[in-house]
């Protein structure tokens, strides 16, 4: 931990990041692999009650949705505090993220390149509110590879945004997710400092 000049310790700076996505795509499992604390979800089981609402089609082993959000912390060098909120990705829990964007420095659209039409709505919503994002493509087993062209065109994306590979699995994978948002939104002039709401 840093002390200031005062000899007072200088708490870290909280930054305030998105992981958003369509249902399935990776967002509990990221947050779950990048946090340094044990991850807080809210998941629920799915049932037979859903069936007509969830498409499951390309995740039909998936047992659970996220209903709230997950939460999950990173501390960079004691001067940075990420707090990472995943988003719940269907559509009938949407009405929390307004309260989850408040004060976020950005967000990671994890893409699922066998439901690619599934990151539209998140991408949509970050445009409309213009917050900084990056888009992910999640690398699942056995999908078929796409390029970062064909993804960029496929969901209309100007230049400047990125897109990355990556395995939501994986701690490096998703700090480097991360790394890239932070970049991207310092670019677009949106600092870190005062971020979390």
């Amino acid at each position: 931990m840093d002390f200031g000049l005062s000899g007072r310790r200088r708490l870290p700076t909280a930054i305030k990041i998105l992981i958003a996505g369509g249902f399935g795509a990776g967002k509990t499992t990221m947050v779950g692999a990048v946090s340094e604390t044990r991850t807080l979800r809210t998941e629920e089981a799915l049932t037979h009650v859903g069936q007509h609402i969830d498409d499951l089609s390309g995740v039909e082993a998936k047992p659970t949705t996220t209903v709230v959000m997950d939460f999950g912390r990173i501390t960079i060098h004691g001067d940075y505090m990420l707090y990472l909120f995943g988003t719940p990705g269907q559509e009938r829990f949407w009405f929390v993220w307004d309260d989850l964007t408040m004060g976020a420095l950005g967000a990671v659209v994890l893409a699922d390149t066998r439901r690619l039409a599934d990151c539209f709505p998140s991408i949509d919503y970050f445009e409309r509110h213009e917050t900084p994002f990056v888009v992910a493509l999640n690398c699942f087993d056995g999908a078929r590879p796409f390029t970062v062209g064909e993804v960029r065109q496929a969901l209309n994306l100007e230049p400047e945004i990125p897109i990355v590979l990556c395995d939501a699995r994986r701690r490096d994978s998703g700090r480097d997710v991360l790394i890239t948002l932070v970049e991207h939104a310092m670019r677009r002039g949106v600092t870190p400092v005062g971020t979390m709401s």
